[in-house]
C-alpha cells in the first residue's frame, strides 16, 4: 500500500483533490456525448465545433490565469477555478440550445485549463523541487483510479439510457469539484509572487520553453491515439472484435495506475528526462510498427498485435509524462510556474483539438504508412527535446529556490 499511496500531508491532500474531480470527470466523457445530443438536442457537429471553440478559449486564457494564480496566490486561484468549474457543469444541467451550451462550455474549458496551471503552481510551492515528478506520478495514477471510477458510474447512465441518470451524473460531475474545492483548502496558503517581475506574459517571450512545448505537443498525440485512433482503426482496419477496445482502455488506466509512480523514480533532472523522453520516442515507434501489424486478416493476430502494442503504448506514455514533468517544471523561471504551466498545458488542448484529424486522415487513410509515419515523427521529436531543454537550461539566470509556504490558511 505505502507505493501507491503519496506521502502524507500536501501531497496527499492534492491527491484527494485530483481523486475528487477526476471520478466527475471520468463519467462525465463517457456520458457527455450522449447526453449532448439526446438531453440537451443539439447536433453532433454543432457539439463538435462548440467544444473546439471552448477549448481553443481554453487554452488562451489559461495563461493569464496561471500568472494570476503567481500574482494573487495559487491555492485561492484554484479553489476559486474549481468553484467556477462546476457551476459550468451544472449549467449544462439546464442549457437547451447552442449559444447557452457554447457559453458553458467556454466557462468549463476556461476554468479546467486554468486550475491545472494553478495547482500546478500549489503543488510547486507546497513540494519540494526534488519531490515533484513524484508527486506529479502519485497525483497521475490518483486520476487513472478516478477516471476508472467515473467511467464505471457512466457506464450505469448509459446502460438506464434515461434523462434522469444522465442529469445525475452531470450532477455528480458538478458536485465533484465542490468537495475538491474543499478539499484544496485544506491545504497551507503558498505566498503569491508579489509586484510585476519581468514582461508580463513573458513565456510568451520565452522561445527555449516555446520549442520545448511544441515539441512535447508532437508526443501529445497519444492522447487522442488511445481514445479516437485505436478505435476507428480497430474496427475500419482490423479483424479484431469491438471489445478490444474497451478492453485496451481498461488496460491503460490499470497500467498507469500502478506503475507510473515506480517509473517516474528514475527522472530527477533535466538530463535523466531527457533520456526518458528518448526512451519514449524509440518506443512509440516501436508501438506504431506493432500496430501496423494488427491490419493482418486473422483475428488472432490482430488482437496479439494490439494488445502488444497497447503495452508499448502504456510504457511510452509513462516515460514521456515524467520526462515532461520534470522538464516543465525545471525550466519554469521561479515565481512564474502558474504562467508558464499554463503556457505548457496549452499542448494537451492542441493535441486534443487537432490530434483526431491528423491521426483519422493518417491511420485510416494512409493505413500501415500513416503508423509508421506517426512513429518517426514522434522519435524525433523526442530526441529534439534533448537539444532545446539544453538550450533552455542555458538561459536561465539562478537556480530555483526552496518553495516558500506561508503561514496560516
Amino acid at each position: 500500500m505505502p507505493n501507491f499511496l503519496p506521502p502524507t500531508g500536501p501531497q496527499r491532500t492534492l491527491s484527494l483533490a485530483q481523486l475528487s474531480n477526476s471520478v466527475g470527470d471520468g463519467a462525465y466523457y463517457v456520458t457527455s456525448a450522449l447526453y449532448f445530443t439526446h438531453v440537451v438536442g443539439l447536433a453532433p457537429a454543432r457539439i463538435g465545433l462548440g467544444l473546439t471553440v471552448a477549448w481553443a478559449v481554453g487554452s488562451v486564457v489559461g495563461v493569464p490565469l496561471g500568472r494570476l494564480a503567481d500574482r494573487r496566490g495559487p491555492r485561492g486561484t484554484a479553489v476559486l477555478l474549481a468553484l467556477a468549474t462546476g457551476a459550468a457543469v451544472a449549467s449544462f444541467l439546464v442549457v437547451r440550445d447552442f449559444a447557452p451550451f457554447l457559453a458553458a462550455a467556454c466557462l468549463y474549458a476556461t476554468a479546467q485549463s486554468g486550475l491545472a496551471a494553478a495547482r500546478q503552481a500549489l503543488l510547486a510551492g507546497l513540494v519540494t523541487q526534488e519531490e515533484r515528478t513524484g508527486a506529479l506520478a502519485h497525483l497521475q495514477s490518483t486520476l487513472n483510479a478516478g477516471l476508472a471510477v467515473g467511467a464505471a458510474l457512466g457506464g450505469f447512465a448509459l446502460s438506464a439510457g434515461t434523462t434522469t441518470a444522465f442529469l445525475t451524473v452531470f450532477a455528480v460531475d458538478a458536485a465533484s469539484f465542490l468537495i475538491c474545492a474543499l478539499v484544496l483548502l485544506r491545504l497551507p496558503s503558498v505566498a503569491a509572487v508579489p509586484g510585476d517581475r519581468g514582461a508580463k506574459l513573458s513565456v510568451l517571450r520565452d522561445r527555449p520553453y516555446a520549442v520545448i512545448t511544441l515539441l512535447n505537443t508532437v508526443l501529445l498525440l497519444r492522447m487522442p491515439l488511445l481514445s479516437l485512433g485505436l478505435p476507428l482503426w480497430i474496427t475500419e482496419r482490423t479483424e479484431a472484435p469491438e471489445w478490444v477496445v474497451s478492453a485496451l482502455f481498461v488496460l491503460n488506466t490499470g497500467a498507469v495506475m500502478l506503475f507510473q509512480v515506480r517509473t517516474a523514480r528514475s527522472v530527477n533532472g533535466i538530463s535523466t528526462a531527457a533520456r526518458a523522453l528518448r526512451r519514449s520516442g524509440a518506443l512509440m515507434l516501436l508501438t506504431c510498427a506493432v500496430f501496423a501489424l494488427s491490419a493482418a486478416d486473422s483475428p488472432w493476430i490482430a488482437v496479439t498485435a494490439l494488445a502488444a502494442g497497447s503495452v508499448l503504448l502504456v510504457a511510452a506514455e509513462m516515460l514521456h509524462s515524467a520526462g515532461s514533468w520534470q522538464l516543465s517544471f525545471d525550466l519554469a523561471p521561479t515565481g512564474r510556474t502558474g504562467e508558464y504551466q499554463g503556457f505548457f498545458g496549452t499542448g494537451v488542448t492542441v493535441a486534443r483539438t487537432l490530434g483526431p484529424l491528423l491521426l483519422t486522415a493518417l491511420l485510416v487513410g494512409w493505413g500501415t504508412a500513416g503508423w509508421l509515419l506517426l512513429g518517426v515523427t514522434v522519435l524525433a521529436a523526442s530526441y529534439a527535446l534533448g537539444p532545446a531543454a539544453r538550450w533552455a537550461a542555458g538561459t536561465r539566470q539562478e537556480p530555483a529556490p526552496a518553495p516558500v509556504v506561508a503561514q496560516g490558511v
